[in-house]
């Protein structure tokens, strides 16, 4: 299985790799569209490789994808550790009441009972 995994890595680094050399042209990546940039008094360009703005939009996805899914499952944790509260309330509950049944009896009756 692991040879299984550090082959996928390799494909998938070297499929990194071919589209990196395949696209490596100059492109002007402009911040803001002409129209607006009359209003904002600057137009900030920069002249990078293609691949870089392809790997970019790819990790700026990622990272919008995971704040995303983090953001969503903050109910689901709330209600999970809201569960293991209780839990621990219940646990703490029933070793009480166990204490309190063999409070008055032999230790090892009650050793024996707990057991059971």
């Amino acid at each position: 299985m692991r040879y299984i995994r550090y082959a996928s890595i390799a494909v998938f680094a070297l499929a990194l790799v071919l589209i990196a050399l395949a696209n490596r042209g100059i492109v002007s990546l402009r911040v803001l569209p002409d129209e607006l940039a009359g209003f904002a008094a600057l137009n900030p360009t920069y002249d990078m490789p293609l691949f870089v703005v392809i790997f970019g939009g790819i990790l700026a996805g990622l990272i919008v994808g995971f704040i995303w899914e983090w953001i969503r499952e903050a109910g689901e944790r709330a209600a999970a550790a809201r569960q293991a509260r209780e839990l621990a309330s219940l646990r703490a509950e029933v070793k009480r009441l166990k204490g309190e049944k063999h409070k008055d009896k032999d230790e090892v009756l009650a050793l024996l009972d707990q057991a059971s």
